[in-house]
């Protein structure tokens, strides 16, 4: 609820909630006409297909969802063509079709790591003509006393990528923004996200990705190399590209949302083992924020692609370092491996509390991140204005890290230090400005030195302003019209405060040969990334294999687990905060508790609109035109002709709307069956992924008075459910099996409705601070 509301209409809904309701169609017409404004509230639940609310949504509320997304069809329509199909292959089409999924899994593993590496070298490249630059001009002004020479130059260094990177995410492709987890979540998930797997979406990641990490932006690209691995898994799989309208005639088999969506999994996996070298913590990650269907062999798979790149990417960058064959460069982001060390028994509390601030800065950030979201959703709507703001972001990155490095004269002696451009500013000879250095390289680098730097290298004031300055400057870079990731800001940040946790213990404790500073840093970046993601597993292992230290599984899984209760107290992770803004109907691993007393007939959507198994192709056309829907039951036509009794047709099975418009295109008419081409389901294949609409099918006059045959294209056989099932009952059939649409009949097998992703999807849980319930979302057409 909005807080606005009042009072007494908030225990109104709270008390109608789940009242079983008499159903819309048991009232008959005199009834319907007089009910008042207070029963017309209950009866809203039991909506027609669409019930879009009159009033105005506030934009930015997490409790509406929207009406535009569609699901993906992962469960097969076995009609009789496929079944046909299927009989006349044998067992060599099977082998041929393994072998392919095993090269596409191959070939996503290779693509997806030179992706990684072509983003990686420019990078590099790039930073390194920006930095060194830098550090000379700060070194030769400062002498002179212009500084603020070198402090235009970096302000410009970083507007100019930035302005670049968030013109082509502003104009050309806004899917493209930001990490791209969320919208690959959602399509693992079962949702259909527009433009999410697309050629073009991929070109704009990665030079926006260059170009936000190039610009100074408190950003990563581990975020983005997750979404690039899922659109080249997609993309190469299909043996077509939509984008460039050009058909290679090959793998046709795969073309349909149950494979593509595997393969995906697999790209995700190996964006997250290129960007980590990890792969299994790529595979745990697709498992555990991703997908909804997994199966022994698809781990496999998944595993294989995941090993492969991490091998590709060390191949290139090897030999890009100048050492090939010398395998040292796992991933993108290389924290350096750690001296084995060993921890106390009397560490593991304090590495608690490190979880639980953890947790706390993490809902802190996510709190702000969403006020800023809905900020921007509100007033920066304009094109113009989202690629002023970046700029603007970009701008105040250097501002900020200048005034730092004036007003914190942070002096260490040169030689203990491995950084690249040790900057002299005001320290004495043969000293070296500890800040500049930080700020004068990549977050990754930073990232690195925080780890690794000798004990004593950061003194206190320096890393209290710089974790305040970095959390907050990555919390307004995180939602920008850039393509970045939140990984590397969330472990710098967490890295910093966890080494102002080591010097803060090493004055109390005395004997500070125990306090490592590295393995407490180490710890605070895990906290503060798990705080924000809350990923445990997978983040667990990543961090592992990323610092090559086994030993210190039982320190990062306490923290991430603590970690994630305490966010989870406050609120969601970020990556889900961003779905609800986005109003997508995600569907979550279990079903809300408490409502069995839910029943599918309080769930469906009806009247159905259904189809008879021969008809008439005007009254298709029409309807396809006034309808939204996708799925259309298949019914033989009621036996009763008198207006007063309802009778209801009996189901035959279910067609979709793509499969009709096909039929229509291809005019598969029943009187025109001389003219019929060679009908397979291959049809069918070669119109995936994007269907006409049906304003693009062109019909005449004559035509719309023929009629078609719809029983060897309909799945004759589609799950149903009673009108008596419970909600958790139709959930769970939903969820693993993916479905799209659920019929729903009575005893006698009439269907008298219909129940979507979306009509699950309304019944949320929400938990805040100990407390839980299940809320009635709204579904609106205006987001």
């Amino acid at each position: 609820m909005e807080e606005g509301d009042s009072n007494n209409e908030e225990s109104h809904i709270k008390a109608t909630r789940f009242r079983n309701l008499p159903s819309v169609t048991s009232l008959s017409q005199e009834e319907l006409i007089i009910t008042t404004q207070n029963d017309s509230d209950l009866l809203s639940s039991i909506r027609r297909r669409v019930q879009i609310s009159s009033e105005k949504i506030e934009t930015g509320s997490l409790n509406v969802l929207s009406a535009k997304y569609e699901s993906l069809d992962y469960d097969t329509c076995e009609n009789y063509l496929l079944l046909d199909e299927e009989r006349k292959k044998g067992y060599k089409f099977i082998v041929r079709k393994s072998i392919a999924r095993w090269f596409i899994f191959l070939l996503i593993g290779m693509i997806t790591a030179l992706i990684a590496c072509a983003i990686d070298i420019s990078i590099e490249e790039l930073s390194q003509l920006k930095y060194a630059s830098l550090s000379k001009y700060v070194d030769q002004y400062v002498t002179q006393g212009k500084l603020y020479i070198p402090y235009f130059l970096w302000v410009l260094y970083n507007i100019i990528p930035v302005l670049i990177g968030s013109t082509l995410v502003a104009y050309v492709e806004p899917v493209a923004a930001g990490s791209g987890i969320p919208q690959v979540k959602c399509y693992l998930n079962g949702v259909k996200i527009p433009r999410v797997v697309r050629i073009k979406t991929l070109f704009v990641k990665s030079v926006g990705v260059v170009c936000s990490v190039v610009g100074g932006l408190a950003g990563g690209k581990e975020g983005p190399m997750i979404h690039s691995g899922a659109v080249v898994a997609a993309g190469i799989s299909q043996g077509k590209s939509t984008t460039f309208r050009k058909d290679f005639k090959i793998l046709k088999y795969f073309r349909e949302d149950h494979e593509k969506r595997d393969f995906v999994s697999g790209g995700a996996a190996a964006g997250v083992s290129a960007a980590f070298g990890a792969p299994v913590g790529g595979v745990l990650f697709s498992l555990e924020e991703g997908t909804s269907f997994w199966n022994q062999s698809l781990t496999w798979r998944t595993f294989f692609a995941s090993v492969i790149s991490t091998f590709t990417l060390n191949v290139v960058l090897s030999t890009y370092h100048g050492v090939p064959g010398d395998l040292s460069y796992p991933g993108l982001l290389n924290l350096g491996r750690f001296e084995n060390f060993s921890y106390q028994i009397y560490e593991l509390p304090i590495f608690l509390i490190m979880g639980a601030l953890g947790g706390l800065l993490g809902a802190m950030w996510n709190h702000i991140n969403y006020k800023l979201s809905v900020f921007r959703m509100r007033y920066i709507r304009m094109r113009w204005l989202k690629v002023v703001e970046a700029c603007m972001v970009a701008a105040v990155s250097a501002t900020l890290g200048f005034l730092m490095m004036f007003m914190l004269n942070d002096c260490k002696p040169l030689g203990q230090d491995p950084t690249k451009y040790p900057t002299q500013l005001y320290c004495q000879d043969g000293q070296y400005n500890v800040l500049a250095s930080i700020w004068f390289q990549t977050p990754e680098a930073s990232v690195r030195s925080l780890f690794h730097d000798p004990p004593n290298t950061h003194n206190a004031a320096s890393l209290t302003a710089f974790v305040i300055v970095y959390f907050l400057l990555s919390c307004w870079t995180f939602g920008l019209a850039t393509s970045n990731g939140l990984f590397i800001p969330m472990l710098l940040t967490g890295a910093a405060w966890g080494r102002l946790i080591a010097v803060g213990l090493s004055l109390i404790l005395s004997d500070n040969l125990l306090i490592h500073p590295g393995k407490y840093a180490l710890i605070g970046a895990a906290a503060q990334l798990g705080g924000v993601v809350r990923m445990t597993i997978s983040l667990t292992v990543i961090i592992m294999e990323t610092t090559g230290n086994i030993s210190f599984a039982l320190p990062l899984i306490i923290t991430l687990i603590a970690a994630k209760w305490t966010g989870d107290f406050f609120n969601e992770g970020i990556y889900d905060i961003h779905i609800q803004l986005s109003g997508v109907p995600l569907l979550p691993w279990e079903p809300p508790p408490l409502v069995h007393n839910i029943y599918a007939s309080e769930v469906m959507s009806h009247p159905v609109v259904t189809l008879k198994c021969v008809e008439n192709v005007g009254h298709i056309v029409e309807l396809l035109k006034l309808a939204s829907y996708n799925g259309f039951p298949v019914v033989d036509p009621p036996l009763t002709d008198q207006t007063e009794v309802t009778t209801y047709g009996r189901i035959r099975g279910l067609i979709l709307r793509s499969q009709l418009i096909v039929i229509l295109k291809r005019k598969i008419f029943n009187e025109t069956s001389d003219e019929w081409d060679d009908i397979n389901v291959g049809i069918f294949r070669d119109a995936y992924p994007r269907y006409s609409t049906i304003e693009q099918v062109d019909v005449t006059e004559e035509e719309k008075t023929y009629s078609i045959d719809l029983r060897p294209f309909m799945n004759p056989s589609p799950y149903t459910v009673l009108h008596s099932a419970s909600l958790p009952r139709m959930f769970r059939l939903f969820r693993a099996l993916g479905l799209r649409h659920l019929p729903i009949v009575n005893d006698t097998n009439e269907v008298i409705g219909m129940v979507t992703r979306k009509d699950l999807a309304r019944y949320r849980v929400w938990r805040h601070q100990g407390r839980m319930g299940v809320e009635e979302l709204l579904i609106s057409k205006e987001i």
